[in-house]
């Protein structure tokens, strides 16, 4: 078992994996201010819904940390100003508005304490979603094993994996698990255009860990489908919306729909933490636009002219019928999602 950790808070300041120089380079990001993780999500040194929620979460504690010295009501409001830019930093993948008002909410809740007192509880509470992710992932790990049949070949889109958790991942997670309780599995994973995360990290963890694999350009995955080379397909979430419907990396929809139309199981793995229970549809998902370059360029070098035009959403979203179910922590839901969901969040509350 290798073990890869995204991500670690140590002398007061947050090191992060530098995503973007994987494969070729393992190095780390220092963050010494909230500004600092602002960057490293926009710019994705940090991806994948559960990690930029524990990051925004340490962009917090950095800036009260910032801020220490001042007086108290001007210490709150410089961490609420914080809390604001670094929870917008990118609007699809709710883990991030999340732990942010997870952390904003310990500090309404601790307001009138001394400034360093609040900065040791937040910090506190940062490393506590932090622990709580990896234990999640194990949750979705050992309940997807159940739907992996001995021998499958699994197709798995972007990362899902522990680059873009704390530690152990998602989608990827309970890939690692079918292959740690020896179920000699095979995976096919797609490069992930325009960003390449599945030939960038995927396949680099799936090497790491030893796992059977074949990397493949996102077209070729319609082909494996149709032909039935695929057991099952199973692929992470940014935002899943109260009927079930699923924002994940731009390509999803696609395999979803291939999926349906040739009776492959497709499954989303996700910490209940990436449901918006205060959306009622995909519909209601802000899906990012990413930059052009990201589309004329490949790891800086042009490979479209000047001058043309480029749509470049980061996201699509996944309508509920097409999934099979959802694996999370406390189980694996499936339909009717709005009201399997809806008594999650009756629980939940």
């Amino acid at each position: 078992m290798t073990s890869i950790q995204s991500l670690e808070f140590k002398d007061g300041k947050l090191y992060l994996i530098d995503q973007r120089k994987l494969p070729e380079k393992l190095s780390m990001f220092e963050c010494k201010e909230y500004k600092d993780v602002e960057f490293a999500i926009k710019d994705m040194v940090v991806r994948g819904a559960p990690a930029i929620g524990v990051a925004g979460a340490y962009g917090i504690v950095l800036a009260a940390k910032k801020f220490l010295d001042l007086p108290k009501e001007e210490f709150l409001e410089k961490i609420k100003e914080s809390a604001e830019i670094v929870g917008n930093a990118r609007p699809t993948a709710v883990n991030l508005m999340w732990a942010v008002r997870r952390i904003m909410n310990v500090l309404e809740a601790n307001k009138d304490r001394a400034n360093s007192e609040i900065y040791e509880i937040l910090l506190d509470e940062a490393k506590n979603i932090e622990k709580e992710d990896l234990e999640t992932n194990k949750a979705i790990a050992r309940y997807g094993n159940e739907i992996v049949p001995e021998g499958a070949t699994i197709l798995t889109h972007c990362n899902a994996g522990a680059l873009a958790t704390t530690g152990y991942g998602t989608a990827l997670g309970v890939i690692r698990e079918a292959h740690y309780m020896g179920k000699n599995i095979r995976v096919f994973a797609d490069e992930t255009r325009p960003r390449l995360q599945g030939a960038k990290l995927t396949a680099w963890e799936l090497v790491q860990e030893k796992i059977p694999a074949k990397l493949i350009p996102d077209s070729v995955a319609a082909v494996l489908i149709r032909d039935g080379k695929i057991d099952v397909i199973i692929v992470g979430a940014d935002r899943i919306a109260l009927n079930g419907d699923t924002a994940n990396k731009i390509g999803t929809f696609m395999l979803s729909q291939m999926a349906k139309d040739f009776k492959v199981p497709f499954y989303i793995a996700a910490p209940i933490s990436t449901i918006d229970f205060d959306i009622k549809s995909g519909k209601e998902i802000v899906i990012e636009e990413r930059a052009a370059t990201e589309v004329t360029h490949i790891n800086g070098v042009r490979i479209a002219p000047e001058g043309i035009d480029v749509y470049n959403p980061a996201f699509d979203v996944t309508p509920n019928e097409n999934i099979t179910g959802i694996i999370t922590e406390k189980g694996i839901m499936r339909p009717p999602y709005l009201e399997n969901l809806t008594k999650l969040k009756e629980e939940k509350n």
